[in-house]
């Protein structure tokens, strides 16, 4: 795998996309939508999610590559987002604001709140701003004192902007209206890892080894997928796979243990990351790409961008503790699917997804609450800081 194209393509097609066509140079912030089509919709609503992950985007690619470009979009981000999504009464951030940046859903997600410490961690470690660190820590209690369960461990859903319980906690339409997820508890693992960087304080050592324990003792299933949805007690409540889900679990949970530093926990997640990988394999076809998800309807084989992008890196990363060729060979193709197939060399970014057949995606978004710079800006910024294992993997397929 040349660098060269994982350089090239965050600085030249990503992250050029979104500081020349997502950027609102007269209202401030960054614009909510660009359709499938390359249609801006510059009244469209602007959601934390998406504004959380261009922060921490743009606040890793300044930290590795130190582009002040990139230090200007993150400084940007990071004012916008601390400026309009943050409830300053109740605490947190709100879900959704207009293309103004005044409130419309001040729903409290869970998942959003790991996000938006997401980001904060990423910004502090790229600029050291102390105010910075001050809200991710202040995010991480926030989860810790309104979203966990006290009884059973874990992470309630969702809540109403005074944290009170919703009827409806679904992170997204498509969801199981559940009062635990998967999604929520991996990117609240993933931004606790961020804080645990810059932040190595006792409290988080205890919140992330109970988290590597969920997964391990309710998350995972005895066949190496990750179940997806759960009541209070983590009775599963769905029979559906995410195979994107599973991969980047895979490495998100070897990175959560590394960081920590626990021989224990590292011992245990290399043994099991393994079997997760294998499991997403499932979700391989011929072309190099991955599916999205099975369930009780069948294997839905669309080729999501975000699933490819999260492959690239899981394989990468398992073939870095087991040798095993299979892993750097579906490493590989992801990327081959990806430079064949999603890069939008006319448009800039990608495309959201093509059918197994080869038909590009218009539905959705080219950017929106859900389609950021995140996955594919990651994938690219992981194989330049871990340049060693993408190294050796090429040197494998070779």
């Amino acid at each position: 795998m040349d660098s060269t194209f994982f350089h090239d393509e965050l600085t030249d097609n990503i992250l050029r996309f979104w500081i020349d066509r997502m950027t609102d140079r007269s209202g401030g912030g960054f614009y909510g939508r660009i359709d499938g089509d390359g249609v801006l919709h510059a009244q469209a609503g602007r959601g934390v999610v998406l504004n959380a992950r261009i922060l921490w985007t743009f606040s890793a690619a300044f930290r590795v590559l130190r582009r002040p470009e990139y230090l200007d979009t993150a400084r940007r981000a990071y004012d916008y987002l601390r400026e309009r999504f943050i409830d300053e009464t109740y605490g947190g951030v709100y879900w959704e604001a207009d293309y103004r940046g005044e409130p419309v859903n001040t729903k409290k997600q869970t998942y959003a709140q790991g996000f938006a410490l997401y980001g904060f961690s990423e910004y502090y470690r790229a600029t050291g701003d102390p105010a910075a660190l001050q809200l991710a820590v202040d995010m991480y209690r926030t989860i810790e004192t309104r979203c966990r369960d006290q009884k059973s461990g874990g992470y309630f859903e969702a809540f109403d902007r005074c944290w009170n319980t919703l009827d409806d906690m679904r992170l997204s339409a498509k969801d199981a209206n559940e009062c635990k997820s998967m999604n929520t508890h991996l990117h609240i693992l993933e931004p606790y890892t961020n804080l645990y960087r810059i932040w190595p304080s006792e409290e988080l050592r205890r919140s992330q080894s109970e988290l590597l324990a969920i997964f391990t003792d309710h998350i995972i299933r005895h066949d190496g997928h990750l179940a997806l949805f759960f009541d209070s007690a983590w009775g599963i409540r769905s029979e559906a796979v995410s195979f994107g889900h599973d991969i980047e679990a895979a490495w998100l949970l070897m990175e959560a243990a590394g960081v920590l530093a626990d021989p224990a926990w590292v011992a245990r997640i290399d043994a099991i990351a393994p079997t997760i990988a294998t499991a997403a394999s499932e979700g391989l076809g011929a072309d190099g790409g991955m599916g999205y998800e099975r369930d009780l309807h069948g294997f839905d084989s669309e080729r999501h961008w975000w699933v490819q992008a999260e492959a690239v890196v899981g394989y990468a990363f398992i073939y870095s503790i087991t040798g095993d060729r299979s892993h750097a060979a579906a490493s590989a193709g992801a990327l081959r699917y990806i430079r064949q197939n999603l890069v939008d060399r006319d448009g800039g970014e990608w495309f959201w997804s093509r059918s197994v057949e080869g038909v590009v995606n218009r539905r959705d978004d080219k950017a929106g609450a859900w389609k950021c710079p995140y996955h594919n800006g990651r994938m690219c910024l992981v194989a330049l800081e871990e340049a060693e294992i993408f190294r050796h993997l090429t040197e494998t397929l070779v």
